[in-house]
């Protein structure tokens, strides 16, 4: 009994001790084309050199799950690391002629409509493996457009901490107010993955919400 006690107090000392060790794993959900990938390339950029995959003006560029381990994130003197997990754009329906206006081919749109659509359904499965979502939203769009109430549904019920951002605040079109009116429930913040604008709030946020990890 006593040394199942003193094993027992060790195994709470050592988790304390490393439970924060761990790398958070981020992951970042939307619709296509909101910046998600143009986001986490920036992140991954600054922290490490290196981006995570390449970006399109079509809609569904990113069709597969995408990550980078370790990325250390510092901000104001403090650090922490993350595993950088990019995902396949959400959407309620993939039409294969949708990507003929981009001059597709007829063959390279049914493939692409085809690999979309498994990706979407990877991005689902992996919101399991998540610590903390960012939600990108294309600030110039309607955000209710925009968001699957499934994965809402889910994060919910699982108890993810969510940060949402409204990108593309850089363009005149952008309407910041809106999409905080959409998700009064969570923290949004408003930047431009493209030119960098307010990333240190962004980081800022996602140290805090870390805290609920």
């Amino acid at each position: 009994m006593a040394i199942r006690i003193f094993r027992n107090f060790f195994k709470k000392i050592f988790t304390n001790l490393f439970k924060n060790k761990k790398d958070i794993k981020l992951g970042f959900y939307g619709p296509p084309n909101s910046g998600k990938t143009s986001l986490v390339n920036r992140i991954c950029k600054d922290f490490t050199d290196e981006e995570i995959g390449s970006v399109s003006k079509i809609p569904h560029e990113t069709r597969s799950v995408q990550f980078k381990e370790k990325v250390e994130i510092s901000h104001k003197g403090k650090s922490m690391i993350f595993k950088m997990i990019d995902t396949p754009g959400i959407a309620t329906k993939i039409d294969y002629e949708d990507f003929l206006k981009y001059k597709l081919k007829k063959k390279q749109a049914r493939d692409r409509a085809k690999e979309a659509t498994q990706g979407i359904i990877e991005s689902i499965k992996w919101l399991d493996d998540m610590d903390m979502v960012v939600i990108v939203l294309d600030s110039t769009e309607n955000p209710y457009n925009q968001v699957n109430i499934t994965i809402i549904g889910n994060l919910v019920a699982r108890k993810i901490p969510v940060l949402i951002v409204a990108n593309k605040v850089d363009l005149k079109k952008s309407d910041l107010k809106k999409i905080e009116a959409a998700f009064p429930e969570y923290e949004t913040i408003g930047i431009s993955a493209k030119y960098g604008d307010n990333l240190e709030e962004f980081y800022e946020s996602v140290f805090k919400l870390s805290k609920k990890v």
